[in-house]
């Protein structure tokens, strides 16, 4: 453990996150009583290292820095319970020893990459520099030399589940300065790792201190063992590029601690490790225990006796396995077996609940933060919205004022790019407008999320109003502006809806675009009808939402024609987006134009089938289209003059929605039947892929409906079927299939003659 250089000097090279690791580290530190306590991680969040110890600090935290003029470049430094820096720290401030972090600040890692030189944009390696050498994945190596295929498994099985903490950082330092043997140079900004940690070791013995105590990645340990001159690393870090930075705590979760989650330095199993942490003495049976818990909840059958068997064999696993211990694979393959049933299903609701872990840590008010931060975190307060990990659903009803200021944060938070919540559709299919459905989940990430809205606005009300009107004034599309107008409508922020509407005004009269009409007429009327909801006065903009309405009923027949499939699907939906805001404005005589665009639809033919079958679709749903009148128009749309891939689009766009509006329109299933059965042999199969897409979307009871639809038309024979009717059956062929029939049947047939 001891550095050769310096005996004063113990290094002690850790996996970042590991109970065994913890362990050893705090064993070791009890052992050494070091006068200063050396961690790899950021100078730059010295200041904030004594708020570990406050009482309502609970892991999993991270440490969050992040660029003050650009905060989207940040870092995070997660800590577990489990985490050998974080029990490093623990043991000095609970013992009052200076504690420093001694990495290379992020004030020189955190500069714009479009700034500097090229000197300084070498600080970031690059893909051929990472392959020189194993630190990408220095377990699977050590796994590798030691029979193991799994690296993980290796090093869990090794210092990970050591229940009594022995000093392996003799060995670790070994094994990892026979790694870095021959290594070559390394990385600019490795190198430059390197001798920052080797200056602050020099530093504290500076200082005075007599014992150091360096916690560091396991890889890095050799490096800091073997001190080089002070010249060299002073030449490494001359002249390195700065910008300014600030840090503050934030809650991080278990799961992304995964290394599933992209986080480099992560863990297959969090929640495991934390299981090992806190139950040290008897982990196997506990684990057991919480797995039938977890069953359980959920209804499903989990029984003591089960919970035996699940141990039993575990531990029978780990010693045919050649184990020492039970490990994690082994808990995982007997609950299969015994608790499961053998059903895989289970045991992924055990994976993400229990070996990844769902738990959100939590950080005390007096952490630094900026003030939207602070303002949001009073407003879940408040609001009774407590963040969490877990995915939950919230039903809001905007009757009540509790709700109504719930779904305005959420909405605002949308505004600001910062995806707390995201509604979904009613389950119950209501109509009303008083009712919203949510899917919350907190990720650590959104940190960063409100740093970088904390530029438009102190509050979350005022940024979102600031993100608002900058939008608004970079807005070159209608349909962006009307989208930004029903959002801030639900937000009520009225200091912008009269920004945004004046954009609004002035550049719809300039656009005469009718597809693009067409997209931003929806949102103006569910601006409409919100703004009622929500107490907003809603004359302006439906005074805009009905000049653009005029545009579209005089421009809709010339945007529908020279489609593409691609652009006529296109299409389809925003004439049905149209429809649909029509109808939820309500207006007598804006329904009577809008029915007169689309008959326009029906019965031009260079309208493109798709939209043209979707025009009447909507005219029978609005009970404007007869029996007779539906039945002509489908014997045209159909007839053999068509050719196939129109009739099949046209059939698309008419059947697509309710089955039960078009299910006892009788004429329009013999023309259906009429124009297969006249289909030639090559021209059904063409037709076939597009006829069964529209009629896809169709449950399967409607289906069945329309099939028994189809054999209760009329047996009078269509043009189509008196062909096939006339055709003769081959004797000499059916006398081949009558004995394989026989044998399936289980009969005797007997041949005429």
């Amino acid at each position: 453990m001891s550095g050769e250089g310096d005996a004063s000097v113990h290094v002690l090279g850790v996996r970042h996150h590991g109970p065994g690791s913890a362990r050893s580290v705090r064993a070791a530190l009890e052992k050494l009583q070091p006068d200063v306590v050396l961690l790899e991680g950021p100078p730059d969040a010295d200041a904030l290292l004594p708020l570990a110890a406050h009482a309502e600090m609970k892991p999993p935290v991270a440490l969050l820095v992040y660029a003050i003029d650009r905060p989207a470049r940040a870092v995070f430094y997660p800590f577990a319970v489990f985490s050998p820096e974080w029990q490093a720290l623990q043991f000095a401030l609970e013992r009052s020893l200076p504690v420093r972090f001694i990495d290379l600040p992020l004030t020189h890692q955190l500069t714009p990459e479009d700034e500097g030189s090229q000197e300084e944009r070498a600080l970031e390696p690059t893909a051929e520099e990472e392959a020189r050498t194993p630190r990408g994945d220095p377990l699977g190596a050590l796994a590798k030399a030691a029979g193991y295929e799994d690296g993980e498994l290796w090093w869990e099985q090794v210092i990970e589940q050591r229940q009594a903490p022995e000093n392996v950082f003799d060995a670790v330092l070994e094994a990892m300065s026979a790694l870095r043997e021959g290594e070559g140079e390394l990385p600019p900004r490795e190198a430059r790792r390197e001798a920052h940690m080797r200056r602050g070791i020099r530093q504290a013995k500076k200082d005075g201190f007599q014992r150091i105590a360096v916690v560091c990645g396991a890889w890095h340990a050799p490096a800091l063992v073997r001190q080089r001159p002070a010249r060299e690393d002073d030449a490494l870090l001359k002249g390195l590029p700065k910008t300014k930075v600030a840090a503050t705590w934030i809650p991080w979760t278990y799961d992304r601690l995964g290394w599933r989650s992209g986080y480099g330095a992560g863990v297959e199993s969090p929640g495991w490790y934390a299981h090992l942490w806190l139950s040290p003495e008897r982990p196997v049976i506990s684990w057991a225990a919480r797995i039938a818990h977890l069953l359980r909840a959920e209804g499903l059958d989990a029984s003591s006796a089960n919970v035996i068997e699940t141990v039993r064999l575990a531990e029978a696993l780990a010693a045919l396995r050649g184990l020492s211990t039970v490990g994690l694979g082994e808990l995982r393959d007997a609950a299969l077996s015994v608790l499961c049933g053998g059903d895989a299903t289970p045991l992924a609701l055990v994976h993400d609940k229990l070996e990844v872990g769902t738990g959100l840590g939590s950080v005390p008010a007096e952490v630094p933060s900026v003030p939207l931060a602070r303002d949001l975190a009073a407003s879940q307060k408040s609001l009774r919205l407590p963040p969490s990990s877990e995915s939950k659903s919230q039903e809001l009803d905007l009757r009540k004022d509790l709700d109504r200021e719930r779904s305005r944060l959420l909405h605002r938070l949308r505004l600001l790019d910062i995806p707390w919540g995201t509604p979904e559709e009613d389950p119950r299919n209501t109509t009303g407008t008083f009712r919203e459905t949510w899917r919350l989940q907190w990720e650590p990430e959104l940190a960063v999320r409100v740093v970088e809205a904390s530029l438009f606005g102190n509050t979350v009300e005022s940024a979102a109003v600031g993100r608002v009107v900058a939008r608004a004034s970079e807005a070159a599309e209608l349909a962006t502006l009307t989208a930004l107008l029903e959002a801030s409508l639900l937000s009520e922020l009225s200091a912008a809806i009269d920004t945004v509407l004046r954009h609004v005004q002035a550049l719809s009269t300039r656009s005469a675009d009718v597809p693009k009409l067409l997209e931003a007429f929806p949102a103006l009327a569910h601006a409409v009808r919100y703004g009622s909801v929500r107490e907003t006065p809603t004359a302006p903009i439906l005074a805009i939402a009905d000049g653009l309405f005029e545009r579209i009923v005089i421009g809709l027949p010339g945007a529908c024609v020279s489609l593409d499939d691609e652009a006529a699907h296109q299409r389809r939906d925003q004439v049905r987006a149209v429809h649909a805001a029509v109808a939820l404005l309500e207006g007598q005589e804006r329904s009577e134009e809008w029915a007169e665009a689309l008959g326009h639809l029906v019965h031009r033919d260079a309208v493109h089938g798709l939209v043209r079958g979707t025009a009447l679709r909507l005219l029978v749903e609005l009970g404007r289209v007869g029996d007779e009148e539906l039945g002509t128009l489908s014997h045209r749309a159909l007839s053999a003059a068509v050719p196939p891939s129109e009739a099949a689009a046209w059939l698309e766009g008419l059947v697509s929605g309710s089955a039960l509006l078009l299910l006892h329109r009788k004429e329009l299933w013999a023309a259906l039947d009429g124009w297969l059965s006249g289909l030639s042999r090559e021209a059904f199969v063409e037709q076939l892929p597009l006829v069964r897409r529209a009629f896809s979307g169709f449950t399967p009871s409607e289906r069945r409906a329309m099939g028994e639809r189809v054999k209760q038309l009329s047996t009078a024979p269509a043009a189509g079927r008196a062909v096939a009717a006339a055709e003769e059956l081959d004797a000499a062929r059916v006398a081949k299939v009558l004995p394989v029939l026989s044998m399936l049947l289980g009969v005797r047939i007997h041949e005429a003659g």
